[in-house]
């Protein structure tokens, strides 16, 4: 059965009596798993607990020593395997001759005993686990004994690495959560409705399963009622009665019943929902349920989604089951709208569950707010006919019971099979055909990311979400539909990190290999050094010994007191990245959209901290819903340019485009746009009326801006607004001196080893400039890399060696003090913005783990969590009576580029002033044995 009957609001009152389970059971382990042999279903069991709930709010389990794991968040207990659980309870006297069913709404496989005698058994874990007890309550007292099995060989090998069950995310928690009740109802009863609406003729079909085992129904027939009770607009649609002939046994009623033409449509811009009252009546009523639905089409026109016809754009989220402080997803209408609210606040419409499926509250939460989502089955990995015929029966029921569970649902709008699965691509065929045989009410795909995107688009499925669209051939990102890629995945980790900087490119090439729409899977991923203030924060079940350890690490580097700046630089570095990578998806023209990894932290595979918000759903402060905003909404306005630095002696060119995929076109809109300084004086604005159609990019206007003015470089914000919306964009463009001055001083040493010479005109009192020659110095330095790190250099350091791939070099952003001296001719942010790719890009940052603990570089790089080293981009010492500048990035490969040669030329100025007076003192030995020695770490 999968009619819920415990979710109804309002005034509708059941016929069917219910009789709660929650309260204290007796309760027992079975490590030593010898419960069903020594028949504990039949003594009372020693100990106790709480239910709803899992062992760990009750404080059950094996304690885990483990305080150095740093691959995920940790629980205090741990226990996989068989729980006991324990009730005597009274069955009333006015159930006689009624059904009994035990409905446990989300738990683990189990084995169910009433007095003693096996009732049967149950391995669903994302959809209510029901029994029917019938034939083993009368009114009186009975035992009720629950066997809840959460060892990882009580499922299919294949799910223990989903979401669903990993420790990774959620944790693999034993219990029983959610409702928990035991149900009486009549003999003839509603087993299940299904609603499938109309939009076109304004009606729905409704299926109602009936159950009649004696075969004595008589003169029955199903009342239906809808009204509208989550608008302001009110509709009330009369009631309709059908006469219905039930047979013996299982009855399926198929019924046409007409809402009208005041019909309410369901979408992410209004989501209006009916709730449908189902009566079965003879003389009395027999039954009675209700259930929530939207009138809504959910489709796609090319490569397009639409909804009720309109097209939309796709914004999502990944959802992992990320809840710290319970260890298991919110059971709860409003715990979940608390959820899609905060989404919501970002400009979120959409929801992919990476291989499981949320409770049924979350389905009604996302109703409500008009969140769409795509649940998976809980699975990633290979399909096989052949060697896994338990595993393929386990995820066809799994499925069956989603789709019937929760396909009444406005929200479910799309399924997929699981994540980056692959294998026997038939198998895949035969699943997807028939849950498409089934329910015609959801888009549905293969997967999400299946064979890595290198199949590409497979015919059958009516959407296609993966993070490259066929093989890469070369190193052009041609086949990609997202961003960034890890080092083991993709030449230079994809566009943002091995693409000179630009606002022109887009995604029409690779989406071009599609007739379908294209979602860009899991885009981001881009790590944000973590805020150990938060630690204070996990005062619930999951623990965070990850980030205490990372945090001693930090401590052992004497970097502790640079904690809050390493995550301010880098979250600030993150939300470029992910502004960068969100508008890529946007300014492609007939794009489906995309899907965050994530706008929330991934505590687990590594800890992967790549949220702009925190693993509570809470703000990290890096970027509010307002800026984030400017580029994730239904209306974004765009620039196309070819790069963000210029020279004075260019004339700055750009088209202003607008995405739109608002309910509305926008008819007659003003477009405003205007340039400032980095005084916020406006220096350039203009204006255009313009028609912005809805669904998809209209182009506003061209720019033509000269540069002749600046005389010095200088900081620019180019900003787009809709006047009269909230709408607005903006982007930082530099503008240097064409004829910046790169010639050496001859006071000034530039040289690229410390050789002796070099290093005796430097004790002598030279001023030297040194570039290392990246060979020599290759074992005391890192890799030059723009982006943050992506997801995790733990886990994808071991897929690049494992994979003979180059190793990401795994460093997070630049650090340094805007207001000093060297940075009056070069500005720059505390952390990395557009101006520095071609700079760090060209650079291997120098370890610096060796050099006195309070010595810092002027210009620091972040390192992940897992090294820590102290970073130098560039660093000053004094050395005897001279003073020495190194500078870690090869500024003389990127002289064609503005800013390259505006570094070089800031550098040589600093070094030229009174200004250059470098604090710390090293003596020749200790330089040239900085140059030369093995880290004292060993690292």
């Amino acid at each position: 059965m999968f009619m819920l009957t415990f979710c109804n609001k309002g005034s509708f009152v059941s016929i069917r009596d219910t009789l709660s389970l929650n309260g204290s059971w007796q309760f027992a382990l079975d490590t030593a798993k010898v419960g069903i042999k020594e028949k504990w279903y039949s003594r009372t069991l020693p100990d106790s607990v709480k239910l709803p709930g899992t062992l760990d709010e009750n404080r059950k389990g094996i304690p885990n020593t483990n305080r150095l794991e740093t691959m995920r968040l940790s629980r205090e207990l741990m226990y996989a395997g068989m729980a006991w659980y324990q009730k005597t309870m009274v069955i009333p006297e006015n159930w006689k001759g009624r059904g009994i069913r035990l409905i446990m709404e989300r738990t683990k496989p189990t084995r169910v005993w009433v007095d003693a005698v096996l009732i049967g058994s149950s391995n669903d874990i994302l959809t209510a686990q029901y029994y029917d007890l019938t034939n083993h309550l009368t009114p009186g007292k009975h035992v009720l004994t629950i066997l809840v099995n959460n060892d990882n060989k009580s499922v299919p090998v294949g799910v223990t690495g989903s979401h669903a069950w990993t420790e990774h995310t959620q944790s693999n928690w034993n219990g029983i959560i959610g409702k928990f009740f035991l149900e009486a109802y009549n003999p003839i009863h509603i087993e299940a409705v299904q609603v499938y609406p109309d939009i076109v003729l304004k009606k729905i079909t409704v299926k109602v399963k009936i159950s009649n085992p004696e075969g004595n129904a008589e003169n029955t027939k199903l009342i239906l009622k809808a009204d509208a009770w989550n608008t302001d607009v009110k509709h009330n649609v009369p009631p309709e009665s059908f006469p219905v002939e039930l047979k013996k046994g299982e009855n399926t009623i198929e019924l046409t019943y007409s809402l009208g033409s005041k019909t309410l449509f369901w979408s992410e811009f209004n989501p209006a929902l009916y709730k449908l009252a189902v009566t079965l009546k003879e003389e009395k009523i027999l039954d009675n349920t209700t259930l929530d639905f939207g009138m809504r089409k959910f489709s796609t026109q090319g490569t397009q989604f639409t909804i009720n016809g309109t097209k939309t754009f796709l914004r999502g989220k990944h959802d992992a089951c990320v809840f710290p402080l319970t260890g298991y997803p919110p059971m709860d209408v409003e715990a979940w709208q608390k959820v899609f609210r905060i989404a919501k606040s970002y400009n979120i419409n959409f929801y992919r569950f990476h291989s499981w499926t949320p409770p049924l509250a979350a389905f009604e939460a996302a109703d409500i707010e008009g969140m769409y989502l795509q649940p998976e089955l809980p699975f990633w990995g290979a399909f096989s006919k052949n060697r896994n015929s338990d595993l393929n029966t386990f995820l066809l029921k799994e499925g069956d019971h989603i789709l019937e569970t929760y396909g009444n649902h406005a929200s479910f709008v799309m399924f997929a099979l699981g994540n980056e699965l692959s294998g026997d691509f038939n198998v895949m065929k035969e699943f997807l055909n028939h849950f498409k045989s089934g329910d015609s009410r959801h888009l549905m795909a293969y997967g999400s990311n299946n064979y890595l995107g290198f199949r590409g688009q497979a015919e059958g499925e009516d959407y296609y979400a993966a993070c490259r669209v066929g093989a890469d051939k070369d190193t052009t990102y041609r086949t990609h539909i997202r961003g960034s890629f890890s080092f083991a995945d993709a030449n230079q980790g994809g566009y943002i990190n091995g693409r000179y900087p630009s606002t022109s490119l887009n995604y029409s090439g690779a989406i071009s290999k599609c007739t379908v729409p294209s979602i860009g899977t899991e885009i981001g991923q881009y790590q944000i050094y973590p805020n150990y203030e938060e630690i204070k924060k996990y005062t619930g079940i999951m623990k965070p010994w990850n980030f205490e350890v990372f945090r001693e690490r930090l401590k052992e580097n004497n970097l502790s007191d640079q904690a809050m700046d390493f995550f301010r630089a880098s979250g600030a570095l993150s939300a470029i990245c992910y502004k960068a990578d969100i508008e890529m998806a946007m300014r492609t023209p007939e794009f489906g959209g995309f899907h965050l990894l994530d706008l929330q932290d991934f505590p687990g595979q590594g800890t992967a901290l790549v949220g702009l918000l925190d693993a509570f759903m809470d703000s990290k402060g890096v970027i509010t819903p307002e800026e984030f905003g400017h580029f994730c909404n239904r209306v974004v306005p765009l620039v196309i340019m070819e790069k963000y630095c210029w020279t004075n002696n260019e004339q700055f060119r750009g088209k202003i485009q607008v995405a739109n995929y608002s309910e509305n076109s926008l008819k007659a809109q003003p477009v405003k746009w205007e340039l400032k300084n980095a005084r916020d004086e406006i220096i350039f604005q203009s204006e255009e009326v313009v028609n912005i159609l809805q669904g998809g990019l209209t182009n506003i206007g061209s720019l033509h801006i000269d540069l002749l003015g600046f005389s010095k470089a200088e900081k620019l914000t180019l900003s787009i607004f809709l006047e009269g919306t909230h709408y607005e964009n903006s982007y930082p463009l530099w503008v240097y001196p064409s004829n910046v001055d790169t010639k050496v001083p001859g006071n000034i040493l530039v040289s690229k080893k410390l050789d002796r010479t070099t290093l005796s005109k430097l004790t002598d009192g030279a001023m030297v400039l040194l570039f290392p020659d990246f060979n020599e110095i290759r074992d005391l330095s890192v890799g030059g890399l723009f982006t943050p790190d992506y997801w995790n250099f733990r886990m994808f350091k071991s897929n690049s060696e494992s994979n003979n791939k180059p190793v990401s070099p795994g460093t997070m952003s630049i650090l340094t003090n805007p207001d000093l001296p060297l940075f009056s001719d070069f500005p720059t942010e505390f952390h990395t913005n557009w101006q520095w790719w071609p700079i760090v890009k060209n650079s291997r940052p120098f370890i610096l783990d060796n050099t006195p603990k309070s010595y810092r570089p002027i210009v620091q790089v972040v390192d992940n969590i897992e090294r820590n080293h102290k970073l130098g981009l560039i660093f000053e010492f004094a050395i005897g009576k001279g003073k020495l500048l190194v500078c870690m990035s090869d500024l003389k490969v990127i002289q064609d580029k503005p800013e390259g040669r505006q570094l070089y030329s800031a550098i040589l100025k600093y070094m030229s002033s009174d200004k250059f007076n470098p604090s710390q003192t090293l003596s020749p030995a200790e330089l040239v044995a900085l140059f030369s020695s093995p880290l004292m770490r060993g690292k």
